[in-house]
């Protein structure tokens, strides 16, 4: 079955048609490419056809390149991986600028066949790459859609002849948010930055790609950089003012991504160096910085765990095999922040909702949170007056449990205390159907002691949202010992409902995410006791990647949760508690009234309007730097095996199912290291042989904590990574 068709009118205009069988998005594959290819020498050996549209027969233009065909290139080149990369990558150059040339005289410019991108909806990756490479652009006015070049959000940057085209069509500071940040823009939006032509009624997109094929003239063919004089758009990098734009760019990227994401600086040398040369030459510097990208395992470990795998969980890699589980009704129990935010994000999913809380007040002002986001939308241009009325109508925010009634999933977000969780849970299954789901959003009460609390544990289930719910992609679904399929699908289900990413885990203390946060959090206050200068400590975490240093990150948190959190966990542990060390430094910022930001003060400083200023003087005062600082290695050591050895050991102890799902499930719920792919990632690019020894010299001078576990041992001795072991679930 084809991926492009081909077809001719009475009036001599050829349209190539993109639609992929079976598929709700066109991406292009390396087949796909040859029938483009193909199609397009038809289209300009026949003296009929006047010149072409591509478009697509479906809602969108395409959403990018099938990234799985990265992997077959390196796969079929054999011992020269990087050969076969830059060959596949240059054949794609080929075809796009087979299109762009489209048949005219290489030295008089005249004799071409115009070719025109017809984009009904969204046009990503690659899908905006094949238009930029046509003589026009004209999209339908679809709000929806989305325009733009996002794949360095996954490691790599535009391969295929993007990268060049849009730095030479708006320059390198007009092209930059496109390119270094993935900007995606509406049609109108991408048309008044220069990206599109034109934009026009749905209904006519076609009509209106025919008219301008049929009054194309030979100049109107000839793209400005195959133009005699042409200039690059706010100076090329020996201009005065293009090499002051150069060098601000550097900085920016250095500063932004602190050199530890190497598809940005490739990116910039790709624009840079291609500004010297002509576009013929620019396009091969672009595929060798491409290659150059692709063959740095950050690349390969950001595309499996953040295109790959997240895509496979979102579909439901893992879920039960059992029917469809969409909620129509959801009860949300507590109407504080998170109950909120819960309410939410299901009612702008399309979901009716019941928010209730103890007061009434309290239950209107969950919904009202509801109402400032959708007002901050509505000043932003996203949201329509119409689409707030919507999403608030579906919202009923009451004290009656009564109103539960019919729904079919209900998550309680009230306070952490098993004992009023035990009451909300008894008053809400006293309303529900035998067939509805429970679920309780706690971060750290363990589920199956609260499911004693429930007459049908079966189907009493953790679903864990991070905070700020509306902004957090990540939700982290906990399983107890009586947790049945059901629940699990039903939670799965909804979670795809309002677009976020689940993982899927065993019950145990701190679940997934939190056990794994919190050593991070811990190292970093054990060090600043220990006398290591706190500067060195968040800018060590910054410099591995981490978006925020630790004790930033308990800032955000807030301090009181920690000593909460920890006087707990001494109570349960008993004699196997850690972390006294660290409690010395948390309860002494709390008995100073340093609460983190919600209190203005906390490790940092804060101004008037909450803004971060600086660390605080006074922690260096009680815990003075020594004299002899530990290397930056070393630090970096402690707060990444931190937290990567609590994942080993979750995988180890069953609380964790699958790789993927630590992997992904890192990076969305704290940000660890994305250029890493996630700690088992992170672990196969060090390899186990050298993870371990690292892990020795640090239990040695550190502790315990810092042992390696046993699987991550036998790993070294077997020669294998995590990605590798047969029995593991990986892409």
């Amino acid at each position: 079955m084809s991926d492009f068709h081909y077809s001719t009118d009475a009036d001599g205009v050829a349209t190539i048609t993109w639609d992929i069988p079976n598929k709700s998005m066109n991406v292009l594959s390396m087949e796909g490419l040859r029938e483009l290819d193909a199609h397009i020498d038809t289209a300009l050996a026949d003296d009929a056809v006047k010149g072409v549209i591509i478009t697509s027969a479906k809602a969108d233009f395409a959403g990018g390149m099938d990234l799985n065909v990265i992997a077959k290139m390196k796969e079929m080149a054999g011992d020269q991986p990087e050969k076969g990369l830059f060959e596949g990558i240059m054949s794609m150059h080929h075809v796009l600028r087979k299109i762009e040339r489209a048949g005219m005289d290489p030295k008089s410019l005249k004799g071409g066949k115009p070719i025109v991108a017809a984009l009904p909806g969204t046009a990503l990756g690659i899908g905006l790459e094949i238009p930029l490479s046509c003589h026009r652009i004209i999209a339908a006015d679809n709000p929806k859609a989305k325009i733009g070049l996002p794949e360095i959000k996954v490691g790599i940057f535009p391969g295929a002849g993007g990268t060049t085209r849009l730095a030479r069509k708006l320059g390198a500071m007009g092209a930059a948010p496109f390119l270094l940040e993935g900007k995606l823009s509406e049609p109108k939006k991408a048309k008044s930055a220069g990206i599109i032509d034109e934009v026009v009624p749905a209904a006519d997109l076609l009509a209106r790609a025919k008219d301008w094929v049929l009054s194309a003239t030979d100049a109107d063919l000839v793209k400005p950089w195959d133009a005699k004089g042409y200039k690059m758009p706010g100076g090329a990098p020996y201009h005065p003012a293009g090499f002051m734009t150069f060098v601000g760019a550097s900085a920016m990227i250095n500063g932004k991504t602190q050199g530890v994401y190497p598809a940005a600086k490739a990116l910039l040398s790709a624009v840079y160096e291609g500004a010297l040369v002509p576009f013929d030459t620019a396009l091969k510097i672009e595929a060798r910085w491409f290659t150059h990208v692709l063959m740095n395992p950050s690349s390969s470990a950001m595309i499996r765990s953040l295109f790959i795998n997240k895509e496979a969980l979102e579909k439901g890699a893992n879920r039960p095999d059992v029917a469809d589980e969409k909620v129509r009704k959801l009860g949300v129990l507590g109407a504080g922040m998170m109950g909120a935010g819960i309410a939410y994000v299901a009612a702008n999913a399309g979901i009716k909702v019941v928010l209730i809380d103890a007061e009434q007040a309290s239950a209107e002002k969950g919904k009202a949170h509801a109402e400032g986001i959708l007002d901050k939308g509505m000043s932003r241009g996203k949201v329509s007056a119409e689409k707030k009325a919507e999403v608030l109508n579906r919202i009923t925010a009451t004290t009656e449990y009564a109103a539960l009634d019919g729904c079919d999933l209900v998550i309680e977000a009230v306070f952490e205390d098993p004992s009023v969780k035990a009451e909300v849970t008894a008053r809400a299954e006293a309303v529900l159907g035998t067939d509805a789901i429970f679920a309780t959003n706690t971060s750290t009460l363990p589920i199956t002691e609260l499911a004693k609390a429930s007459e049908r544990a079966e189907n009493f289930i953790g679903i864990h949202f991070f905070s700020p719910v509306d902004k957090m992609l990540l939700v982290e679904i906990i399983k107890g010992q009586k947790t049945g399929a059901r629940a699990v699908a039903k939670a799965l289900d909804f979670v795809r409902q309002i677009r976020k990413t689940p993982i899927v885990v065993n019950d145990a203390r701190f679940f997934y995410a939190n056990r794994c946060i919190i050593p991070y959090l811990n190292e970093g206050m054990r060090m600043v006791r220990e006398g290591v200068a706190p500067a060195l400590v968040e800018n060590a975490a910054r410099l591995m990647g981490m978006p925020l240093g630790p004790l930033q990150l308990v800032d955000e948190t807030s301090l009181d949760l920690g000593a909460k959190i920890a006087k707990a966990t001494r109570a349960a542990m008993g004699a196997d508690y850690a972390d006294g060390d660290v409690d010395e430094v948390v309860f002494w910022m709390v008995d100073e009234g340093r609460l983190g930001r919600k209190s203005a003060a906390g490790f940092y400083e804060y101004d008037d309007k909450g803004k971060r200023q600086g660390l605080w003087p006074g922690l260096a005062a009680k815990f003075a730097p020594a004299d002899n600082q530990p290397d930056l290695i070393t630090v970096q050591h402690r707060l990444m095996f931190a937290q990567a050895l609590e994942a080993v050991r979750a995988l180890e102890e069953g609380v964790l199912e699958d790789i993927r799902e630590g992997d992904v499930g890192a990076i969305l719920g704290w940000g660890f290291a994305p250029w890493s792919g996630g700690p088992f990632a992170w672990l196969d690019m060090l390899g186990a042989e050298f993870a371990v020894s690292v892990c020795d010299d640090l239990q040695a001078r550190y502790g315990a904590r810092f042992s390696a576990p046993d699987l991550l041992r036998q790993m070294a001795q077997e020669g294998r990574g995590f990605y590798k072991i047969k029995d593991a679930q990986v892409a």
